[in-house]
């Protein structure tokens, strides 16, 4: 993948519970997410508590929907991935498609949620929408990453023309030499 270090970008995808209740789904996602020349440099399987579903979604909640969304975050396990690439953010929301999964049918039939959502909240997947919303999503699931010296590491590691190789057990991309 060639990638220019001072545009990389992270960005933090979860698969949500009705993707990671069909493993098939899970298998195709993260091939989308390899075409697409996502480094996926962190990965985790969390299940979230209420008030941690609660906390994650707190931007949401005066809106209609987030009871309902905070009970299904925390139904079942979610897949936690940490993406890396330029323009991380746009490009996963672009194969994303849109939230609204009636919408995404018929406009965008061939992205994620076009093919795997179920409804607007039994959607498949989640993206950052900026890179500030992206620190701060990744923070709450990696708190032990720092996040402006991991970018570092990773574009210092990208000018040194390292190679990332991508280790299917861990679902993880590791650096090389």
């Amino acid at each position: 993948m060639h990638v220019v270090a001072n545009k990389l970008q992270l960005t933090l995808a979860i698969l949500k519970p009705d993707c990671m209740a069909c493993p098939h789904i899970i298998s195709e996602i993260r091939r989308i997410m390899l075409e697409n020349e996502f480094w996926l440099v962190r990965t985790k399987m969390v299940k979230l508590s209420r008030e941690q579903a609660e906390q994650f979604y707190s931007v949401h909640q005066e809106k209609f929907f987030y009871n309902r969304l905070v009970t299904f975050m925390c139904s079942g396990p979610i897949g936690v991935h940490v993406l890396a690439r330029d323009d991380a953010i746009n490009t996963w929301r672009k194969l994303l498609g849109p939230t609204k999964v009636l919408r995404t049918v018929f406009e965008e039939p061939t992205s994620i949620r076009g093919r795997f959502g179920l409804t607007d909240t039994r959607n498949c997947a989640h993206g950052s929408d900026s890179e500030e919303t992206a620190n701060t999503e990744i923070q709450f699931f990696f708190p032990e990453i720092d996040i402006d010296k991991f970018r570092e590491e990773i574009r210092k590691f990208l000018e040194e023309k390292g190679t990332m190789f991508f280790n299917e057990k861990s679902c993880e991309h590791e650096c090389r030499n």
